[in-house]
């Protein structure tokens, strides 16, 4: 049953198919038809505008009539200026994250700069002590960074991580060098906290919307990967060669 329109904008929000709705408003920026938002949707339109008019209701959307060429006008929706989605205020930090990104030129100066300064705040990312495994606390802290890690065998005096999420994926379609050279800094950072005397031995980005970026950690000193690791100018490369590989490439879904 549904939820009737009395209960707050954040329980009206957890059904799935008004979230879908709601999203696809704020992605489309505009009046949309009743009609546009089924067919995006594959839904039938009747059942698209009961959900519609739930999200009226508890103040999320506003309805419109369009104008057409021949005929009556016809229902269109859009985002309400008093939305609270989740009963807050709301923000574009996924937009802001993009537009960010895709400001910061990728030569070869502006990424070692962006590198220096990932390093520095994954120095403060965590302030780990514990008596835990090395492997063990790397893995708590690329989970607590939305990177949803997999440990994967390595050779012997390495570890190695498949990252099953890109939590900066929004950015990262701006500007794919300049963000995952930022998280390779990050990464350093962290090492340089939770782990002094290891070095990143390999850092190979991959598509954003599918994951699976690659990170290999040499745990017998910085001089046993020194000559192995890569460069920013490599991470633009790689960057690139990701975007390319992937069949939708980078841009926005």
């Amino acid at each position: 049953m549904d939820v009737p329109p009395t209960l707050q904008p954040d329980d009206v929000l957890r059904q799935p198919t008004r979230a879908r709705l709601f999203a696809l408003l704020r992605e489309l920026a505009r009046p949309v038809a009743t009609e546009e938002l089924a067919g995006r949707l594959g839904l039938h339109r009747s059942g698209i505008r009961v959900h519609l008019e739930r999200l009226q209701a508890a103040g999320m959307v506003d309805r419109h009539r369009l104008p057409q060429p021949r005929g009556r006008p016809r229902d269109g929706w859009s985002i309400s200026a008093e939305a609270q989605p989740g009963g807050e205020r709301p923000d574009a930090y996924r937009e802001l994250a993009g537009w960010l990104a895709a400001s910061v030129p990728a030569r070869p100066v502006r990424l070692r700069e962006l590198e220096a300064a990932g390093r520095r705040l994954g120095r403060q990312l965590t302030a780990d002590t514990s008596a835990l495994p090395l492997e063990q606390r790397l893995h708590a802290a690329f989970a607590a960074l939305g990177f949803q890690p997999r440990g994967q065998p390595a050779a012997p005096g390495r570890m190695s991580f498949a990252l099953g999420n890109c939590p900066y994926r929004t950015a990262v379609r701006a500007n794919q060098p300049a963000i995952c050279t930022l998280h390779r800094g990050l990464t350093q950072g962290l090492l340089d906290t939770l782990a002094p005397h290891a070095a990143l031995r390999t850092f190979e980005p991959r598509d954003p919307d599918r994951a699976g970026c690659l990170i290999e950690i040499d745990v017998t000193g910085p001089s046993g990967a020194a000559s192995q690791s890569e460069t920013s100018a490599n991470i633009a490369e790689r960057s690139l060669t990701a975007r390319d590989r992937s069949p939708q490439g980078t841009r926005r879904r």
